[in-house]
């Protein structure tokens, strides 16, 4: 699956598109960037509130497809700009993890 399936749903919208191309394998689900770094892997979809730039930074790391903002958590202006200069897709949704994570089963992740 790419990361650009993601798309498709309804209750999760772009805010930097990235490599819509990126290859999409599962997802993780956690907040603290070194239990992200350590047991996250290769090609996950990230759900975290961490919206800052270390969360670039971890995602850049382990190399994720790109990352889902849950619980409606704001995107500030420095990290979408930096975003753009590592190109790293970023969501955004209203949905809990949980039920983020019930919607990208449906999709087929």
């Amino acid at each position: 699956m790419l990361i650009k399936d993601l798309n498709q749903l309804e209750d999760i919208k772009m805010i930097h598109a990235g490599d819509q191309n990126k290859k999409m394998e599962g997802a993780y689900i956690g907040d603290l960037l070194s239990i992200v770094m350590s047991k996250a892997e290769e090609n996950q979809l990230w759900l975290t509130v961490q919206a800052h730039l270390n969360a670039l930074a971890v995602a850049t790391l382990v190399d994720m497809a790109g990352i889902l903002f849950v619980e409606g958590t704001q995107v500030d202006d420095a990290t979408l700009k930096r975003a753009e200069e590592l190109n790293i897709p970023l969501y955004t949704t209203n949905l809990s993890a949980y039920e983020a994570v019930k919607k990208l089963i449906a999709l087929g992740i």
